[in-house]
């Protein structure tokens, strides 16, 4: 099964070092009889992946900061404080990881053509729409349902005898949240924070419907640059594929730990 799954991604290494002209004489199915690192030379400077990289990184790190600080705040209160409609908002914040994002595009997007800021010379006054802001705020609403529901889950295991421990040494519920409750949600936030990075990192539905300029959009819409309008390399879009999943590799290899820790600490504490 491992060989299975990793049979694309191994394929795709090994297109993307072939040269076109080495497969359109012997075939995509064939020995090489060539192999460098020339498609990956081609795509970096042909899709401007080092610009795309940065617009990438304006749109995913705010996203997962916001998501993760707002889910671990509402799945504090819900956890952590008795209120008469808690489940039922847990069961809201949920329920939206159920709605289909083109379900609610049309509506979304003449809402972000309202929305207007305040009007400049030789620029256009949009506030959400073909604005980071716009890709950050949707990206924090589809996401913090899932992650609220994962992070109340996971502080359902933490002892309430913490709580009120601080709560008779004066502590307040600020100081509750972020001094007691964060610091064991460690490896949860880490595990979330990993997921949060590849989803949002390789959205390309949102930035194609809120984004209408093309040098603003995140990298996913840079594999779009090496596409011809009669013809497509197919060796380097490979190439330029496994460019842009780069960063989500280092991420996962930077939090793997923690990641793991996470998953396997929500199931067996408590």
């Amino acid at each position: 099964m491992s060989a299975l799954w990793l049979f694309p991604l191994a394929w795709a290494v090994y297109t993307s070092l072939r040269p076109y002209g080495d497969t359109q004489v012997r075939g995509y199915v064939s020995l090489p009889g060539m192999l460098n690192f020339d498609n990956f030379v081609d795509a970096w400077n042909k899709a401007e992946l080092p610009h795309f990289y940065l617009n990438t990184l304006l749109v995913t790190v705010p996203s997962v900061i916001l998501v993760l600080l707002v889910s671990s705040m509402v799945a504090f209160g819900l956890t952590r404080f008795r209120v008469r409609f808690n489940v039922f908002m847990l069961m809201l914040f949920t329920a939206g990881n159920l709605l289909p994002p083109q379900v609610i595009i049309v509506p979304l997007f003449r809402l972000y053509l309202l929305v207007k800021g305040v009007p400049q010379p030789l620029s256009d006054n949009e506030l959400l729409y073909d604005q980071y802001v716009g890709v950050i705020l949707i990206h924090v609403v589809f996401q913090t349902g899932f992650c609220v529901f994962v992070l109340s889950n996971y502080m359902r295991t933490i002892s309430n005898e913490l709580t009120e421990a601080a709560l008779v040494d004066g502590a307040g519920v600020w100081t509750i949240y972020r001094r007691i409750i964060l610091p064991l949600c460690r490896p949860a936030l880490a595990a979330l924070a990993t997921l949060q990075f590849t989803f949002i990192y390789n959205d390309f539905f949102w930035a194609l419907m809120l984004m209408k300029s093309g040098d603003r959009r995140p990298i996913t819409s840079a594999l779009n640059n090496l596409q011809g309008l009669f013809f497509s390399d197919n060796n380097l879009l490979a190439a330029g594929s496994l460019l842009v999943a780069i960063p989500t590799i280092l991420v996962f290899v930077a939090l793997q730990k923690q990641f793991v820790r996470g998953l396997s600490l929500g199931s067996t504490k408590g």
